[in-house]
């Protein structure tokens, strides 16, 4: 299985509707999303404080920032197995 993350955080409701996007695309996949609240590491809140959520990518180190669709979502996932 490969891991991509999800950076966000407590109380973001564009976090929530991005992982229901994600969940919706990675059933029956070979992924599983790990979601980190980016408010638990400082490195992390400077680098996405303003962006999140964030979908990474820990096969490549890709980034796909919000806004994104189920569509934006495939891609990025369909390059994770090329």
């Amino acid at each position: 299985m490969q891991k991509i993350t999800l950076y966000s955080t407590l109380a973001c409701h564009l976090c929530d509707i991005a992982e229901e996007i994600i969940a919706d695309c990675i059933s029956n996949s070979n992924f599983f999303l790990e979601k980190i609240d980016i408010a638990d590491d400082p490195e992390l809140l400077k680098k996405y404080g303003v962006s999140i959520p964030v979908l990474y990518s820990n096969v490549n180190t890709k980034e796909l920032f919000w806004p994104f669709d189920n569509l934006a979502v495939n891609a990025f996932l369909e390059e994770l197995t090329i």
